[in-house]
């Protein structure tokens, strides 16, 4: 196993590659998680340092899309690690880089309830589709960040409702992710047919770059007919990509291991329970429990009925990391903004009423706004005790 680790998100923005001859400009703002030892060493190193699996420094490396004629290369940046510390497979059989020579390999490394990584998907899920005919197999590394996303009954069922359909590598004790010398969800490496690793990104985003380094990298091998068309995709919910103009709140953790942003009048009252005064009032994300809550290192508790807790936000979106403590258990919540009904504004797991239930450690998108955005107080209550809330994200 791995150190225990911190996480926290960064916005990088992507340099801008020009496209030969066509003078196409790609630029974008890229967004991920990266994981760091909480002590015993340096924080992250800037993308621009961090290590690849060959001890070469990079973050996005540019290159020329191959035309007739153009004899442009994508570095080596070192051969592709193997995938033995796999737990299990789902998917798939055990495959290893020998047995993929010969095939163009992308490797990405996810966690289900990461919003960075539920935005890439509908790429990586139409990209695995048209080109897997033609030499390109595609491996989700699934290494987790919570504990409940260590239990592969969890990963499996997510994987279903998230329409995976590609092979994915059950990492639940790091060895992929060592042997990558990774440090984020999502990233990406992708490997030639001699299983040399010729690319690797970071974040969400230069999805146009990601996919020509597959064509690329198909020609290379000899595929034949290579449709150099990029891809569209149709994302829904939680892979709609984020509103970064508007965006003014962070990843927040609500385990007090983690926790930023607690403005409770009572203070923290660590791992016990506690019934919490309402605040007065917050400023841009700070948040509150109410009511009866038991804060642990890990997650939030709710302990009595109708708990509510409450964080101001500047964002279109509200996604919620929660779950039952108990599997099986059902857990009715309602929602609000500013002390109103979240008319209009409603994510895919709040309905019409503004209520909604948890079932199962995930993700959950609460609040899909229209513009204007402006900041504002979003409230959850729980109907009943016994839900777990781990991390709000904002898109």
């Amino acid at each position: 196993m791995v150190a225990e680790m911190t996480h926290n998100r960064r916005v990088l923005v992507a340099a801008a590659v020009t496209v030969a001859t066509g003078g196409l400009v790609l630029a974008g703002a890229a967004e991920l998680r990266s994981s760091t030892p909480l002590s015993g060493g340096p924080l992250m190193s800037d993308p621009s340092s961090v290590a690849t699996p060959s001890g070469l420094p990079g973050f996005v490396r540019s290159f020329v899309h191959r035309l007739a004629g153009d004899s442009a290369e994508l570095p080596v940046e070192g051969q592709l690690p193997s995938f033995t510390g796999a737990t299990s497979w789902l998917n798939s059989h055990p495959l290893t880089p020998e047995g993929l020579r010969g095939r163009v390999v992308f490797v990405d490394f996810w966690t289900y309830t990461c919003v960075n990584w539920l935005r890439t998907l509908p790429y990586v899920r139409a990209w695995d589709e048209k080109y897997a005919a033609q030499g390109l197999t595609t491996i989700g590394v699934h290494t987790p960040e919570f504990d409940f996303e260590h239990d592969v009954d969890n990963i499996t069922a997510q994987a279903d409702a998230l329409r995976v359909p590609f092979p994915i590598a059950v990492d639940s004790d790091y060895g992929i992710w060592q042997a990558f010398d990774n440090h984020y969800w999502p990233a990406v490496y992708i490997a030639d047919a001699q299983g040399r690793i010729r690319y690797h990104h970071f974040g969400e985003g230069e999805y146009a770059m990601q996919e020509m380094v597959i064509q690329q990298l198909l020609l290379e091998a000899g595929a034949d007919d290579v449709n150099q068309d990029l891809v569209s995709v149709d994302p829904v919910g939680l892979e709609v990509a984020a509103d970064y103009r508007t965006l003014h709140s962070p990843e927040t953790y609500l385990g007090y291991g983690q926790a930023t942003g607690l403005a409770s009048p009572d203070g923290l009252r660590s791992d016990e329970s506690h019934d919490y005064a309402p605040p007065s009032g917050l400023r841009l994300n700070q948040w509150a429990p109410s009511g009866s809550w038991a804060i642990s290192r890990r997650a939030a508790t709710a302990t009595a009925p109708n708990a509510r807790l409450a964080i101001r936000f500047q964002a279109r979106d509200v996604n919620l990391v929660m779950g039952p403590a108990v599997r099986g258990t059902t857990i009715p919540f309602r929602v609000s903004i500013d002390g109103q009904p979240a008319t209009g504004a409603h994510g895919t797991d709040v309905d019409a009423d503004d209520n909604g239930t948890v079932t199962e450690q995930r993700t959950y998108q609460l609040i899909r706004q229209p513009a204007p955005i402006s900041e504002r107080v979003f409230e959850i209550e729980f109907l009943d005790p016994g839900v777990e809330l781990f991390c709000f994200t904002f898109g």
